[in-house]
């Protein structure tokens, strides 16, 4: 699948690059942050040393800065996405669509799909432009 970019995506990812010196693969932008995808391997070099660098690009763009590590396997991406928090995941195909369970500890739960949705659906949306999966499902 094609991950479309808006201009404002392009410039905050091309900015992210230039500071840290990640690859960024993908780049979501909400009200308050936003979520950057970086290439496998390269979350050492978007942090720096002692988060500087995300400091330095949530100061340059003015918003929360959330970064996610690529994976070409969808269930290693899934787990990176909900990063602090260790969840299972199981991708199951239904009807020729595939579906991700995320099985959260029970104390984490809320925290997994997040105020209103918000972190379920962050998830919902990288997974369906990086993996193809229609869905995510917290059990």
């Amino acid at each position: 699948m094609e991950v479309k970019l808006t201009t404002e995506s392009i410039r905050i990812m091309t900015l992210f690059e230039s500071l840290t010196g990640a690859n960024v693969k993908d780049c979501l932008i909400y009200d308050d942050k936003v979520v950057l995808v970086v290439r496998k391997g390269d979350m050492g070099l978007a942090i720096g040393k002692g988060g500087i660098n995300v400091e330095k690009a949530k100061e340059i763009i003015g918003k929360r800065i959330e970064i996610v590590e690529h994976s070409e396997d969808p269930e290693e991406f899934i787990k990176n996405i909900f990063k602090p928090i260790n969840v299972k995941v199981k991708i199951i195909n239904k009807g020729g669509k595939k579906i991700a369970h995320v099985y959260a500890p029970l104390q984490y739960k809320g925290f997994v799909i997040g105020k209103g949705g918000k972190n379920i659906n962050k998830a919902k949306e990288l997974v369906r432009r990086h993996h193809d999966i229609e869905d995510v499902i917290v059990k």
